[in-house]
């Protein structure tokens, strides 16, 4: 078990006052199996302020936030303490097959927020891609046990890509990133999502934060942790919904925060919206994900 501290501060700059902002701030965990939100604070630089806080139409929480006067920048400020207890998952020789798993979620009369269903079929950010799905297929045999090839999958990802943090933007689609063989933790989750969807599993994508360990002799770098992604596959009933990070070919546990769950990023960006002004902005991002007990 580990109590985490979380901070996600974000400054926005702008070259002329902008009059007008209307953002969407999801950057509050969801209620999650093995972690706990002991407390959550949000702060905003004035004169931005929340309208409301409701849950989203998949797996998260939004905050409404708008500016109506006019300003040079803007400063949003989440932090947390979070409790996570999550072992890591490791495939069972009982586990369902592709084949049980599929029929699975195509048949359920669950329509809730964690539904399969919800899961199984393209989506705006991750169209489906007849050469990503064959490539996926290779570890994914209708008789193998789900939990097994998808960390198999998970694996073949992260030995087969570069991360390159300059190769692709957060607009990348899912076929060019795989065209590149290179890009960041995003194109990777959603080149998986794509792979497994393509072979009639459901899985969603996930947003959330990655304890880091710094190198031995070296000390951990306040601000300079990110934002993460990874994706999680309906393993059926028993097992239900389980954590894969090809960024870092390994299953999800106590090392990840959840924050968020939907079909792709669009649905669980920490930050969008929109602004009235004469010019871009520049954006200034600082994570720290401290381990405090």
């Amino acid at each position: 078990m580990t109590l985490y501290q979380v901070r996600h501060k974000t400054r926005f700059r702008y070259a002329y006052p902008v009059s007008f902002a209307r953002c969407n701030l999801r950057l509050r965990p969801v209620e999650w199996a093995g972690q706990t939100l002991e407390s959550y604070d949000l702060e905003l630089s004035s004169p931005a302020r929340i309208t409301g806080t409701r849950p989203i139409g998949y797996l998260g929480n939004v905050s409404r936030m708008v500016m109506e006067r006019p300003t040079r920048e803007l400063v949003i400020d989440s932090h947390f303490r979070i409790r996570v207890d999550r072992a890591t998952p490791v495939p069972r020789r009982d586990d369902a097959t592709i084949a049980e798993v599929s029929a699975a979620a195509r048949t359920t009369l669950d329509l809730g927020v964690e539904s399969p269903a919800n899961y199984l079929f393209p989506s705006p950010s991750i169209p489906l891609s007849s050469e990503i799905t064959a490539w996926c297929s290779e570890h994914l045999d209708a008789h193998r046990g789900i939990v097994e090839a998808g960390l198999a999958l998970a694996t073949r990802i992260h030995d087969r890509f570069t991360y390159d943090g300059s190769a692709t933007t957060v607009d990348t689609t899912p076929q060019e990133a795989f065209e590149k063989r290179h890009g960041v933790c995003q194109d990777f989750a959603q080149i998986m999502i794509a792979g497994l969807r393509g072979a009639g599993i459901a899985a969603a994508y996930v947003s959330g934060y990655l304890r880091t360990i710094p190198p031995p002799g070296k000390e951990r770098l306040v601000g300079a942790d990110a934002t993460h992604a990874w994706v999680v596959i309906w393993c059926g009933p028993k097992r239900g919904w389980l954590g894969f990070d090809p960024t870092n070919a390994c299953m999800v546990g106590e090392d990840h925060i959840i924050t968020a769950m939907g079909r792709d990023y669009a649905d669980v960006a920490p930050i969008d919206g929109v602004f009235t002004g004469q010019d871009g902005q520049k954006i200034e991002v600082s994570v720290d994900v401290e381990p405090i007990g």
